[in-house]
């Protein structure tokens, strides 16, 4: 089941957006989210820095959304970009954020100004937080469980075709108090490796 909560293909944004199959992983998702938190650990040790598929999906969301193809972002497509990385923000913040980077006086922000800005923003990140959002994700109709029609959903949406039982065994190899569904308890074991 860990394999498959730390799927790349999870948003962690309240409001996810749909994009094409596969048009780039998002991890933003997570980042793996265990591997966030372990991450998190070694930041107080050393200087934090992005993993190369960070830096990859940085790239790959400013390619995607940089729909003219000029290099350089526009209001909206910063907007977009950012969400599929994980950032839902609000208009006036964005708009700031544009108003503070544009070298082009056009209201354009350009690609290394977008890399700077994202890669604080995900070195930022509180990787509980993460976790807690992606539990959200699953948990949609808020009973503070992950059950099997969650995972069954979640599995359609990333386009995992696996079968009832096998969804099953991966919440019992992690339900801990055997009550047949995932915690948040149990979610936060699952993703610091704990379980």
């Amino acid at each position: 089941m860990s394999k498959f909560i730390r799927s790349e293909n999870l948003s962690t944004s309240n409001a996810p957006i749909k994009l094409p199959p596969n048009a780039f992983s998002l991890p933003t998702t997570m980042y793996g989210a265990s591997n966030a938190a372990q991450k998190a650990k070694r930041r107080t040790h050393s200087r934090p820095e992005l993993s190369d598929e960070q830096r990859q999906e940085i790239k790959e969301a400013f390619e995607l959304f940089d729909t003219d193809k000029d290099g350089c972002v526009d209001y909206h497509e910063l907007k977009v970009a950012m969400r599929a990385l994980g950032f839902d923000m609000k208009k006036a913040e964005v708009l700031k954020l544009l108003r503070d980077n544009d070298k082009t006086g056009h209201g354009l922000m350009e690609y290394e100004d977008f890399v700077k800005i994202m890669a604080e923003r995900i070195l930022a990140r509180d990787p509980m937080d993460e976790i807690r959002r992606a539990f959200q994700l699953f948990d949609d109709d808020n009973t503070g469980k992950i059950s099997l029609r969650n995972l069954r959903r979640v599995a359609k949406e990333i386009g995992d075709r696996l079968e009832d039982d096998e969804l099953q065994a991966m919440i019992d190899e992690f339900d801990l108090d055997q009550d047949g569904e995932i915690s948040e308890q149990e979610f936060f074991a699952i993703m610091t490796d704990d379980a």
